[in-house]
């Protein structure tokens, strides 16, 4: 799966947390970081701190793959998670 925008990763987040049935606020005593900050990651603010961005993706298990290997062609390639499902599922809780 691709993630391209901070959007994107917080989606990814926000899905993983729920999943795994953490509240926000849980989630955020975890790893250190304050509830709020975990709504704007979540929200796909562009400026958070990567070491707690990676530890965010550590505690919900999300592997980070930096290969830089050529990828196949994305419409042979079946995406184990739909990342525009959880995008548009969140811009649909947003109204």
């Amino acid at each position: 799966m691709l993630i391209r925008t901070a959007t994107d990763l917080g989606a990814v987040i926000r899905d993983r947390r729920k999943r795994l049935k953490l509240d926000q606020s849980s989630f955020a005593k975890r790893i250190g970081v304050s509830r709020q900050w975990v709504i704007e990651v979540e929200q796909g603010h562009a400026r958070a701190e990567l070491a707690l961005v990676l530890r965010a993706l550590d505690a919900l298990d999300i592997r980070l793959d930096a290969s830089s290997e050529p990828t196949k062609s994305r419409t042979s390639e079946k995406p184990a998670v739909d990342i525009n499902a959880i995008v548009a599922k969140a811009k649909k809780s947003k109204t």
